[in-house]
């Protein structure tokens, strides 16, 4: 017996009549709290996906945040060092569980566009987690389970209409996946294959060795990519995404997104900014904003810049280039990674500008050799690992 649920609306309010069907007597989630709508579920579904296999894959708690069907963000458990509890407003003395750190690094990466986001996360979530959450603009959360006081903080949220969705971990789709464009059903084999470091032993550059927490978190970037809207590239480091470049047509548009939110991620760490003098009564979620204009002030007009100067008791913080690019050396481990095979060296420029020193990419271009001389020009290792990813 089919089982159907209706759904607030489709993707836009005007388009009604949405719902959800499932060929079994029973969904494989409940909807703990709230009312989720079309949007809602694809991002939940897509982020369930995404933590389910970093756990699988490296064994670490796993968090996601999801805006319009990619992530902006993936991590797994590591704990925060003083700057990233600086850049995330924490008090140096707050030491947060696994669950929770991978949450705060997942909407770390890039809280301006976390801002209404949909979270999951591969296990249980206890109220310490929740209490974050809690304190985050945020839509809805996807999780296997919760125990009963994070489910009444989350369920507290937006005046109680939070979306909870609660997941079977145990669920696994068909093999065969289908969508319906403009009356027509597409059919394919659904993407299920294993993601792990077995898949980056094949290194095409002189420079050959991949330490440890690299292959971690190229791992982690390539199960990030598997679920982004392509064209898509990522740069990743210390186990999680720290800069998603996706849905562009160009590849070296994704790359320089991707690393113009990488850098911005760097810079939140800096002193002179994590430290920034706000005026009183700005709240965590306006700093964000607002650093984020800081670190981006040259492509701000002027009114734009008299309002920021209106958000501090003193000064903007400002950075020149030695200043930044002294900052970014001091994240030696950054890995490229491309959803398809990079097509000219402009992409392997752009990372190298940034600091990365590990690249890994399907290859398969007509340009390989010229793209793997650029990886040697600058002490790159460069890894194919002959798989493409794709999304759409």
């Amino acid at each position: 017996m089919a089982s159907e649920r209706p759904l607030k609306y489709g993707i836009n309010p005007h388009q009604r009549s949405a719902r959800l069907t499932f060929p079994s007597d029973a969904f494989p989630f409940a909807v703990r709290n709230g009312e989720p709508g079309y949007i809602n579920m694809m991002d939940a579904l897509n982020a369930w996906q995404l933590v389910k296999e970093l756990k699988e894959s490296l064994g670490l708690p796993a968090a996601a945040s999801f805006k319009h069907v990619s992530p902006a963000g993936a991590a797994v458990a590591k704990p925060l060092s003083s700057e990233d509890k600086a850049a995330l407003f924490l008090p140096e003395d707050v030491n947060p569980g696994p669950l929770a750190c991978a949450l705060l690094r997942a909407r770390g990466a890039d809280p301006v566009s976390s801002f209404g986001d949909f979270i999951a996360l591969s296990d249980p979530v206890d109220a310490e987690t929740a209490g974050f959450l809690a304190k985050e603009v945020s839509d809805g959360i996807i999780a296997p389970g919760y125990d009963d006081e994070a489910l009444k903080i989350l369920a507290g949220k937006k005046q109680g209409k939070y979306v909870v969705l609660e997941i079977d971990p145990a669920y696994e789709p068909p093999s065969t996946e289908r969508r319906e464009i403009f009356g027509i059903t597409f059919e394919q084999q659904r993407n299920d294959v294993r993601i792990d470091p077995s898949i980056l032993q094949n290194a095409v550059t002189r420079a050959k060795e991949l330490p440890g927490e690299a292959v971690e978190s190229a791992v982690v970037a390539l199960i990030a990519l598997k679920y982004t809207q392509s064209n898509s590239v990522a740069f990743a480091a210390g186990g999680q995404a720290i800069g998603i470049g996706a849905g562009q047509q160009s590849r070296i548009h994704c790359t320089r997104i991707a690393a113009d939110k990488a850098e911005t991620w760097m810079l939140r760490r800096h002193p002179a900014f994590a430290g920034a003098p706000f005026a009183p009564n700005v709240s965590r979620t306006e700093k964000y904003n607002l650093i984020d204009q800081c670190i981006h002030y040259d492509q701000l007009t002027e009114p734009e810049k008299r309002q920021l100067a209106s958000s501090f008791a003193g000064e903007p913080p400002r950075l020149g280039a030695a200043e930044r690019a002294a900052w970014f050396s001091r994240f030696p481990d950054i890995v490229y990674v491309s959803d398809a095979f990079i097509p000219f060296r402009d992409n392997i420029d752009r990372a190298a500008a940034l600091g990365a020193k590990y690249v890994v990419q399907p290859g398969g271009s007509v340009r390989d050799q010229d793209v793997i001389e650029a990886a040697d020009e600058y002490g790159m290792a460069m890894i194919f690992t002959g798989l493409r990813l794709f999304t759409h």
